[in-house]
Protein backbone atom coordinates (compact mmCIF):
# COMPACT_ATOMS: atom_id res chain seq x y z
CA UNK A 1 0.00 0.00 0.00
CA UNK A 2 1.60 3.79 -0.82
CA UNK A 3 1.56 6.38 1.26
CA UNK A 4 -0.86 8.59 2.02
CA UNK A 5 -0.45 12.10 2.89
CA UNK A 6 -2.29 12.69 6.45
CA UNK A 7 -4.21 15.56 6.99
CA UNK A 8 -6.36 14.90 10.48
CA UNK A 9 -4.14 15.41 13.96
CA UNK A 10 -2.94 12.80 14.67
CA UNK A 11 -3.85 13.04 18.88
CA UNK A 12 -7.09 14.88 19.54
CA UNK A 13 -5.54 17.64 22.01
CA UNK A 14 -8.43 18.76 24.87
CA UNK A 15 -8.32 19.53 28.32
CA UNK A 16 -4.94 19.94 30.12
CA UNK A 17 -3.11 18.49 27.46
CA UNK A 18 -4.14 21.03 25.23
CA UNK A 19 -3.23 23.72 28.13
CA UNK A 20 0.18 22.35 28.16
CA UNK A 21 0.45 22.32 24.31
CA UNK A 22 -0.65 26.22 24.61
CA UNK A 23 2.15 26.93 26.76
CA UNK A 24 4.43 25.32 24.83
CA UNK A 25 4.05 27.24 21.79
CA UNK A 26 4.44 30.42 24.02
CA UNK A 27 0.83 31.32 25.33
CA UNK A 28 1.08 32.49 28.62
CA UNK A 29 -1.22 29.93 30.90
CA UNK A 30 -0.13 29.03 34.53
CA UNK A 31 0.47 25.19 33.53
CA UNK A 32 3.82 23.40 32.36
CA UNK A 33 4.81 24.36 28.71
CA UNK A 34 4.91 20.96 26.60
CA UNK A 35 6.72 22.31 23.41
CA UNK A 36 4.34 20.12 20.78
CA UNK A 37 5.94 20.07 17.75
CA UNK A 38 2.66 20.54 15.79
CA UNK A 39 1.87 24.23 15.74
CA UNK A 40 -0.99 23.76 13.63
CA UNK A 41 -2.57 21.08 15.22
CA UNK A 42 -2.33 23.32 18.88
CA UNK A 43 -3.90 26.71 17.33
CA UNK A 44 -7.00 24.20 15.52
CA UNK A 45 -8.01 22.99 18.71
CA UNK A 46 -7.77 25.95 20.52
CA UNK A 47 -9.54 27.66 18.33
CA UNK A 48 -12.85 25.01 18.74
CA UNK A 49 -12.08 25.59 22.24
CA UNK A 50 -12.76 29.08 21.56
CA UNK A 51 -15.44 29.18 19.58
CA UNK A 52 -17.58 26.26 20.18
CA UNK A 53 -16.99 26.59 23.79
CA UNK A 54 -17.27 30.33 23.96
CA UNK A 55 -13.67 30.07 26.17
CA UNK A 56 -12.52 34.00 25.67
CA UNK A 57 -9.53 32.52 27.95
CA UNK A 58 -8.00 30.75 25.15
CA UNK A 59 -9.57 33.36 22.23
CA UNK A 60 -7.75 36.39 24.03
CA UNK A 61 -4.26 34.37 23.83
CA UNK A 62 -5.34 32.54 20.66
CA UNK A 63 -5.46 35.91 18.86
CA UNK A 64 -3.15 37.71 20.04
CA UNK A 65 -0.54 34.28 19.62
CA UNK A 66 -1.41 35.15 15.38
CA UNK A 67 -0.73 38.81 15.80
CA UNK A 68 2.95 38.06 16.57
CA UNK A 69 3.26 35.23 15.08
CA UNK A 70 1.18 35.18 12.15
CA UNK A 71 4.88 34.63 9.68
CA UNK A 72 5.17 31.52 11.39
CA UNK A 73 2.53 29.66 10.55
CA UNK A 74 2.59 27.20 7.73
CA UNK A 75 -0.81 28.63 6.28
CA UNK A 76 -1.10 25.59 3.83
CA UNK A 77 -1.41 23.21 6.70
CA UNK A 78 -3.49 25.28 8.47
CA UNK A 79 -5.70 25.41 5.93
CA UNK A 80 -5.97 22.12 4.72
CA UNK A 81 -6.69 21.09 8.46
CA UNK A 82 -9.65 23.45 8.91
CA UNK A 83 -10.97 22.61 5.31
CA UNK A 84 -10.85 18.81 6.22
CA UNK A 85 -11.63 18.70 9.77
CA UNK A 86 -13.76 21.48 11.03
CA UNK A 87 -17.04 20.87 11.16
CA UNK A 88 -18.54 23.77 13.18
CA UNK A 89 -19.57 26.68 11.40
CA UNK A 90 -18.26 28.85 14.06
CA UNK A 91 -14.81 27.48 14.07
CA UNK A 92 -14.44 27.72 10.11
CA UNK A 93 -15.87 30.88 10.22
CA UNK A 94 -12.93 32.11 13.00
CA UNK A 95 -10.72 30.75 10.37
CA UNK A 96 -12.12 32.23 7.35
CA UNK A 97 -11.69 35.72 9.41
CA UNK A 98 -8.13 35.42 10.66
CA UNK A 99 -7.24 34.73 6.89
CA UNK A 100 -9.12 37.64 6.07
CA UNK A 101 -6.99 39.80 8.78
CA UNK A 102 -3.70 38.34 7.81
CA UNK A 103 -4.16 38.65 3.99
CA UNK A 104 -3.67 42.23 4.69
CA UNK A 105 -0.11 41.82 5.21
CA UNK A 106 0.63 38.52 4.26
CA UNK A 107 -0.94 36.59 0.96
CA UNK A 108 -0.56 33.12 2.12
CA UNK A 109 -3.70 33.43 3.88
CA UNK A 110 -5.85 34.06 0.89
CA UNK A 111 -7.00 31.08 0.74
CA UNK A 112 -8.06 30.25 4.07
CA UNK A 113 -9.73 33.47 3.88
CA UNK A 114 -12.23 32.33 1.45
CA UNK A 115 -13.47 29.57 3.14
CA UNK A 116 -16.13 32.48 3.67
CA UNK A 117 -17.00 35.57 2.42
CA UNK A 118 -16.51 38.76 4.34
CA UNK A 119 -20.34 39.43 3.92
CA UNK A 120 -21.41 36.56 5.50
CA UNK A 121 -20.92 37.67 8.79
CA UNK A 122 -21.65 36.21 12.28
CA UNK A 123 -21.25 37.77 15.88
CA UNK A 124 -18.89 36.80 18.36
CA UNK A 125 -21.38 36.55 20.87
CA UNK A 126 -24.91 37.70 21.54
CA UNK A 127 -24.95 41.09 22.05
CA UNK A 128 -22.19 41.95 20.05
CA UNK A 129 -24.72 44.04 17.75
CA UNK A 130 -25.06 46.61 20.72
CA UNK A 131 -21.35 46.48 21.61
CA UNK A 132 -20.40 47.58 18.06
CA UNK A 133 -22.79 50.56 17.95
CA UNK A 134 -21.57 51.80 21.28
CA UNK A 135 -17.72 51.08 20.39
CA UNK A 136 -17.71 49.87 17.38
CA UNK A 137 -15.15 46.86 15.88
CA UNK A 138 -11.48 45.26 16.63
CA UNK A 139 -9.31 46.63 13.96
CA UNK A 140 -8.06 43.05 14.04
CA UNK A 141 -11.43 41.74 12.66
CA UNK A 142 -13.32 44.93 11.15
CA UNK A 143 -14.15 44.07 7.41
CA UNK A 144 -14.04 40.08 8.56
CA UNK A 145 -17.07 37.47 8.33
CA UNK A 146 -16.41 37.49 11.86
CA UNK A 147 -18.02 41.00 14.36
CA UNK A 148 -16.23 41.69 17.00
CA UNK A 149 -16.80 44.25 19.30
CA UNK A 150 -13.79 46.88 20.40
CA UNK A 151 -12.68 46.02 23.95
CA UNK A 152 -13.90 42.20 23.32
CA UNK A 153 -10.40 40.81 23.29
CA UNK A 154 -7.33 42.09 24.70
CA UNK A 155 -4.46 42.81 23.04
CA UNK A 156 -1.49 42.30 25.40
CA UNK A 157 2.15 41.57 24.78
CA UNK A 158 2.42 39.88 27.87
CA UNK A 159 -0.20 36.92 26.72
CA UNK A 160 2.51 35.35 24.37
CA UNK A 161 6.10 35.03 24.07
CA UNK A 162 8.15 36.95 21.61
CA UNK A 163 9.68 35.69 18.65
CA UNK A 164 13.16 35.88 20.28
CA UNK A 165 11.81 33.63 23.45
CA UNK A 166 9.61 30.89 21.32
CA UNK A 167 12.70 30.71 18.78
CA UNK A 168 14.74 29.84 22.17
CA UNK A 169 12.54 27.26 23.48
CA UNK A 170 10.54 25.52 20.43
CA UNK A 171 12.43 23.00 17.77
CA UNK A 172 9.63 24.04 14.99
CA UNK A 173 9.26 27.39 15.24
CA UNK A 174 13.48 27.74 15.61
CA UNK A 175 13.24 26.09 12.54
CA UNK A 176 11.07 28.12 10.83
CA UNK A 177 12.67 30.62 11.41
CA UNK A 178 15.69 29.40 9.93
CA UNK A 179 14.30 28.25 6.99
CA UNK A 180 10.92 29.38 6.54
CA UNK A 181 6.83 27.96 7.42
CA UNK A 182 7.16 24.69 5.47
CA UNK A 183 6.90 20.86 6.12
CA UNK A 184 10.62 20.58 5.33
CA UNK A 185 11.54 22.91 8.54
CA UNK A 186 9.25 20.89 10.76
CA UNK A 187 11.04 17.88 9.02
CA UNK A 188 14.55 19.18 10.27
CA UNK A 189 13.53 19.86 13.49
CA UNK A 190 12.08 15.99 14.56
CA UNK A 191 15.34 15.07 13.17
CA UNK A 192 17.36 17.07 15.17
CA UNK A 193 15.05 15.42 17.97
CA UNK A 194 15.19 12.17 16.68
CA UNK A 195 17.98 11.17 13.88
CA UNK A 196 16.94 7.53 13.35
CA UNK A 197 13.40 8.52 11.75
CA UNK A 198 12.52 6.50 9.04
CA UNK A 199 11.23 8.59 6.02
CA UNK A 200 7.49 7.10 6.10
CA UNK A 201 7.21 7.97 10.08
CA UNK A 202 9.01 11.36 9.34
CA UNK A 203 6.14 12.29 6.57
CA UNK A 204 3.61 11.11 9.34
CA UNK A 205 5.04 12.94 11.74
CA UNK A 206 4.44 15.92 10.24
CA UNK A 207 1.87 15.44 7.86
CA UNK A 208 3.78 15.66 4.89
CA UNK A 209 4.71 13.81 1.87
CA UNK A 210 6.77 10.95 1.55
CA UNK A 211 8.99 12.46 -1.16
CA UNK A 212 9.74 16.14 1.13
CA UNK A 213 10.32 13.20 3.90
CA UNK A 214 12.89 11.45 2.04
CA UNK A 215 14.83 14.39 0.73
CA UNK A 216 14.77 15.88 3.90
CA UNK A 217 16.45 12.80 5.39
CA UNK A 218 18.47 12.66 2.53
CA UNK A 219 19.97 16.31 3.11
CA UNK A 220 19.84 15.64 6.90
CA UNK A 221 22.43 12.45 6.17
CA UNK A 222 24.73 14.56 4.03
CA UNK A 223 25.13 17.57 6.66
CA UNK A 224 25.27 15.24 9.38
CA UNK A 225 28.15 13.17 7.66
CA UNK A 226 30.30 16.31 6.39
CA UNK A 227 30.02 17.74 9.96
CA UNK A 228 31.30 13.95 10.97
CA UNK A 229 34.40 14.32 8.39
Amino acid sequence: MGFRRQIAPRVQLEGAELDRAMSGIGMSFAVAPEPYLAIEDVLFFASQLGMEKNDFRVLNVLCKWIDVHGARINVDRLTRLVESCAAHERTRAFWAAIGQWQRRQDRRFARLAKLRAERDRIDLFPGTDFQIHRRGEHPWFTGTCLRVAAGTLRDRASDVASPEQLARTHPVYRERVVQGPSCRADMWAALSLEPSLAAAELARRTYGSFASAWEVLRDWKLVRSKAAA
